[in-house]
């Protein structure tokens, strides 16, 4: 429910709070005052696109805030509101009810706020959604589009179920169909990618490259193509080093002379240097002996080079083709098993995918039909009990019906189209196979015509009302907002028209703007927007007992100062709060 509206710098409005309570609220006041400014907030804080032109001229910006409480939902609603609050990071206010707020700036962004935090409009307008429901004259012209005349039916249907399932089906069944026609269209392509990458792998196995031969070749073939070289300068250090050939006077030779020669002494000194010296002796053996091994794995002779460069050919063949390397050239080696594993050329993986479209075209036909099984039951129910409303507002001789029929509209290359367990063919649409059109006839005997041709504004009106009427136990607990919805309508219509909206004023909060005092009388709660101050400033103020009849008196002729429509307001005002309604 919404207890208070506070609008700063909005249209005709420079600062005014309105407080809301349970029951039928009504805001009149004279035509450009700011009424609509009410509604245009409400819209604002259900996410509505901020318009920058709607800030009061002088202003930097306009902010509207509206305080919510949520008590009169039911435990779903709560949770849902609540998990939607948490998630934005917002809070309640001390006494639990919930704030939210939308600033426009002239220049700027808009800047949305729910509980304390602030948020993007769109959350900001899910949150409302499950609060507000907001008619106005737009909304009448929106009642005569399919879409949205579907929309109501499945609400009173309670079709979402059934609605959902038939959506999740029919994701699945267009991406199985999306994949059958990819792999149709593909099959050479994808047979060319499948050879390709099997004659690569056939070659790269042939020549079975191991990680980093590429740069182990290279050090070896350096060696070979030196290898008289590099034996004579092994050859020669090792006969240096090594002490087997004490005529050459090696440097093994050289230090055991020096060593003994300082362990004879009884010097600490020269003893230390004798250990050092015993030291150098081991490495130099060491190196003796790892030029012995060098010296026994070089070639006897150049005859392995040609091998070697035989090997680096090979490998240069499958580095020019696929990588920059060998470790590259088995990288992409691995790649293309996967992805060759993943290529299904064949007629069964064909015919695997046609099966799954098949099955799940079956089962989406049956979900289908299900859900216009479910739409046609409800649409007989909901166009007797909006015709029986009609009858409650002056339009006793009035018919509406609603009739659902498949979609054939679709073509043999339309992706979308889809066979029925009867054979016939539809377009399965995002929202099922159907089309729903409302019909409506003023008077019975007339022929019944498609809504957006038969109906006159103050009709439509009447229609609008009768539906939600209908539809409102669907959504008790919530706030409808209503901007003029009785404009065309006058006299008796009026009065059923208050009627109606006092009765949905049971179950539901019902805030109106109007101009009819027929309907004013109804309320409970009468708010007046009147000029107050220059440049065409606006406030909200309650009005009640002779403040409210004057009102009431000015709407009828513009009576307000005279006794004679004093009286007649004061009567109005009697008769409607003593109807039994």
């Amino acid at each position: 429910m919404l207890t208070e509206i506070r609008i700063e710098s909005l249209g005709a409005i420079s600062s005014a709070v309105g407080e809301f309570d349970r029951g039928l609220t009504v805001l009149t006041g004279e035509t450009g005052t700011g009424k609509t400014m009410v509604v245009t907030g409400l819209h604002l804080l259900g996410g509505a696109r901020a318009d920058a032109n709607r800030v009061r001229s002088g202003a930097e910006r306009a902010v509207v805030e509206g305080r919510f409480t949520t008590t009169d939902l039911d435990d779903a609603s709560i949770a849902q509101l609540d998990e939607m609050l948490d998630a934005s990071g917002g809070e309640r206010d001390e006494d639990g009810s919930v704030i939210a707020l939308r600033s426009v700036s002239r220049d700027g962004p808009s800047r949305a706020y729910l509980g304390g935090r602030s948020v993007p409009a769109k959350s900001l307008g899910d949150f409302t959604t499950g609060l507000l429901t907001l008619h106005g004259q737009n909304d009448q012209l929106r009642l005569m589009r399919p879409e949205e005349q579907r929309g109501a039916l499945d609400r009173f249907a309670k079709a979402g179920p059934a609605l959902e399932r038939y959506r999740k089906l029919r994701d699945s069944w267009l991406s199985a169909r999306r994949d059958l026609l990819d792999r149709r269209n593909r099959m050479r392509e994808l047979a060319l990618e499948a050879d390709r990458l099997s004659f690569g792998l056939n070659e790269i196995d042939a020549v079975d490259p191991q990680p980093g031969e590429d740069d182990a070749l290279v050090a070896d073939i350096v060696r070979l193509s030196e290898l008289d070289t590099l034996r004579e300068a092994a050859a020669t250090a090792r006969a240096a080093l090594s002490a087997e050939d004490l005529s050459d006077g090696s440097a093994a030779e050289t230090l055991g002379k020096a060593r003994a020669a300082l362990e004879s002494t009884d010097d600490a000194k020269l003893q230390a240097l004798a250990r050092q010296i015993r030291e150098a002796q081991t490495v130099v053996d060491d190196a003796a002996q790892e030029l012995g091994s060098y010296l026994e794995e070089l070639p006897v002779d150049a005859s392995a080079l040609e091998s070697k460069l035989a090997r680096q050919a090979e490998l240069r063949t499958l580095t020019r083709k696929y990588a920059a390397d060998v470790d590259g050239v088995l990288a992409w080696a691995a790649e293309s098993r996967e992805r060759l594993a993943q290529l299904d050329v064949s007629e069964e993986g064909l015919a695997a995918l046609q099966r799954r479209a098949d099955e799940l075209a079956g089962e989406l036909s049956v979900a289908a039909v299900d859900l216009s099984k479910c739409r046609r039951k409800a649409a007989k129910k909901l166009a007797k009990e909006v015709t029986t409303e009609l009858a409650g507002l002056a339009m006793a001789d009035a018919e509406f019906t609603i009739e659902v029929s498949t979609d054939v509209t679709a073509e043999k290359d339309d992706p979308a189209v889809l066979t029925l367990p009867s054979g016939e063919t539809a377009r399965a649409g995002a929202d099922g196979v159907d089309q729903v059109e409302f019909g409506f006839a003023a008077h019975r005997g007339m022929t019944v015509l498609p809504l957006a041709k038969s109906a006159s504004g103050g009709e439509l009106s009447r229609v609008m009302l009768a539906l939600e009427v209908v539809l409102a136990a669907s959504a008790a607990g919530t706030t409808m907002v209503f901007d003029e919805i009785d404009a065309g309508v006058g006299g008796r219509a009026a009065v059923q028209i208050g009627r109606r909206l006092a009765r949905l004023a049971r179950t539901h909060q019902v805030i109106v703007v109007t101009h009819l005092p027929q309907v004013a009388a109804y309320a409970e709660v009468h708010l007046v927007v009147h000029p107050a101050g220059p440049r065409g400033t606006s406030v909200v103020r309650r009005v009640t007992d002779d403040e409210r009849v004057a009102e009431l008196a000015r709407m009828l002729a513009g009576l307000g100062e005279s006794d004679s429509g004093r009286a007649h307001a004061r009567e109005l005002l009697d008769g409607a709060q003593n109807d039994e309604i």
